[in-house]
């Protein structure tokens, strides 16, 4: 009898497992965020989807157990406060034997002092509102029609620069670096950032660049008019965006 009980009080009182079903629009990427679950978690609770750029309306995604509306939102707003901090006093330099391979950045106009380290930079990775609403516009400019993950890897190949000892150790100087983004030139990135592309700069900060595998270039080879980037090694296609490294 106390057997049985126990089962029930088991039945009773267990998370229950949720599946979640794709709708038009929807990203493994995007899933993960609403859910709460970092985009790694997310694929390995689905091994039979191979390819995490491909999904498809109707689809079943399993997202682990199921949380509430409450629980999700807490989630959101605790990714947002790691990933985008308002900064209005200087922070302090971390020591290299903290991070791996961490080289100080002289602060600019007292504003702030940022880390810049071969592993886990994106976590240390500082910005001000002013390059969050930069990153967000040239997120805008380049992918306005793609789908929520394509606005992301954009934000993450800048961070990838961002990161890298090949480009400009901050957004401002990676986007307006002469003759690489097409918005610059035309005067696209001047218009405000919509909706879609603040949260996919937040998702990005706090993701570890996965969607894109390293990528620091994109293109969409349909309308290219210089093909230098064929040659260059692929790690992701999203969208009509191809990402080389």
């Amino acid at each position: 009898m106390i057997g049985v009980l126990t089962l029930l009080g088991t039945l009773l009182f267990a998370s229950p497992a949720f599946a979640y079903t794709v709708t038009k629009g929807d990203s493994m990427s995007k899933i993960a965020l609403e859910h709460g679950m970092p985009l790694k978690e997310l694929a390995s609770a689905n091994p039979q989807i191979t390819n995490l750029n491909l999904i498809h309306p109707g689809q079943t995604v399993h997202v682990g157990h199921h949380k509430s509306q409450s629980e999700v939102i807490n989630i959101s707003k605790n990714v947002k406060r790691v990933a985008y901090t308002r900064e209005k006093e200087p922070i302090k330099s971390v020591k290299a034997s903290q991070v791996a391979s961490a080289e100080t950045k002289v602060p600019d106009a007292g504003s702030r002092t940022s880390v810049k380290a071969t592993s886990n930079s994106r976590k240390s990775m500082k910005l001000t509102d002013a390059e969050v609403d930069l990153l967000a516009r040239i997120v805008r400019a380049e992918a306005q029609s793609e789908s929520f993950e394509g606005k992301v890897a954009v934000a993450e190949v800048v961070l990838n620069r961002v990161e890298s000892k090949k480009f400009p150790d901050s957004v401002k100087g990676v986007i307006y670096a002469p003759g690489q983004f097409q918005p610059v030139k035309n005067g696209q990135i001047n218009k405000p950032a919509d909706e879609q592309s603040f949260k996919a700069v937040h998702a990005a900060l706090a993701s570890e660049g996965e969607s894109v595998n390293g990528a620091v270039f994109f293109y969409n080879p349909a309308i290219a008019t210089n093909r230098w980037l064929d040659t260059r090694q692929t790690t992701a296609v999203i969208g009509n965006h191809v990402f080389k490294k």
